[in-house]
């Protein structure tokens, strides 16, 4: 990373990724997707490391999602596919990291941070948080398969299908009541009652910890799709005038209504 829009260190053992970008609601740029991989990557390897917690900074936010400005140059088909091939990369290196993730969510948790905080292991959050994909109010695109798949997994079908064609966003108590978060906590204990949570996996046996995660994404594996699966749909709405004039109405504050086209 070539700037601090990333942070990160390793602290008691745990590797702590902190998404820095306060004034934009920690929104991902492509550079911070760059480095999030790049850092699964090293993590894998480093045998320090017994767990990783994923945070967003400032206290407003984890990540409200992808930098909507990153769209505007989306012109082609292959523009639409590739992003969502490269999110599914990210999110599946996450996904698959073998060490135990944790997900400390203030705040708003939507787009690509609902995405990010679906595939750790364990979510901890704060009363502020609001999780959900608001798309059908945003920008009109849509999630690949994968990424329905693993909200399919965590939320069931009817409250995705309330997620994504609803706009709908949940707040933390009925969040933690379907299963979604493990345990909340107030704003100024969570950090303190994460680092004691990670820190304690030092004490868990390693292959049991390995060998769980490992299995668990194996059987969710197998109900999962082709990547390709979702492109049809994928390519309709990325290319779409809808998305076209929700992107611009976000960068140069345009009037629009939704078409359907």
């Amino acid at each position: 990373m070539n700037d601090d829009s990333l942070q990160f260190k390793v602290q008691n053992g745990v590797a702590w990724i902190g998404f820095n970008r306060p004034q934009s609601r920690n929104a991902m740029t492509w550079a911070m997707y760059d480095g999030l991989e790049k850092y699964c990557d090293q993590l894998t390897e480093d045998d320090t490391v017994h767990a990783v917690v994923l945070h967003g900074v400032g206290g407003e936010a984890f990540v409200a999602g992808t930098d909507i400005s990153q769209f505007s140059g989306f012109s082609k088909p292959e523009d639409a596919t590739g992003y969502e091939r490269r999110i599914d990369r990210v999110v599946g290196k996450l996904e698959t990291l073998p060490k135990p993730t944790l997900a400390l969510i203030e705040g708003a948790c939507v787009g690509g941070g609902a995405a990010l905080a679906l595939v750790c292991d364990f979510r901890y959050a704060t009363p502020t948080m609001k999780f959900g994909v608001p798309i059908a109010k945003t920008l009109g695109n849509t999630l690949s398969i994968n990424n329905v798949s693993r909200m399919i997994d965590m939320l069931g079908v009817a409250r995705t299908k309330e997620a994504l064609m609803m706009a709908r966003l949940f707040g933390a108590e009925e969040a933690h009541g379907a299963g979604l978060v493990n345990q909340l906590f107030d704003a100024e204990s969570i950090y303190a009652e994460v680092a004691t949570l990670a820190e304690a996996f030092a004490k868990r046996a390693p292959l049991t910890v390995k060998a769980s995660k490992a299995l668990v994404g194996r059987a969710l594996e197998q109900r999962r799709l082709s990547a390709d699966a979702s492109d049809d749909w994928v390519t309709t709405c990325y290319m779409s005038q809808d998305f076209a004039a929700a992107v611009d109405k976000f960068v140069n504050k345009t009037p629009f209504e939704w078409s359907g086209r």
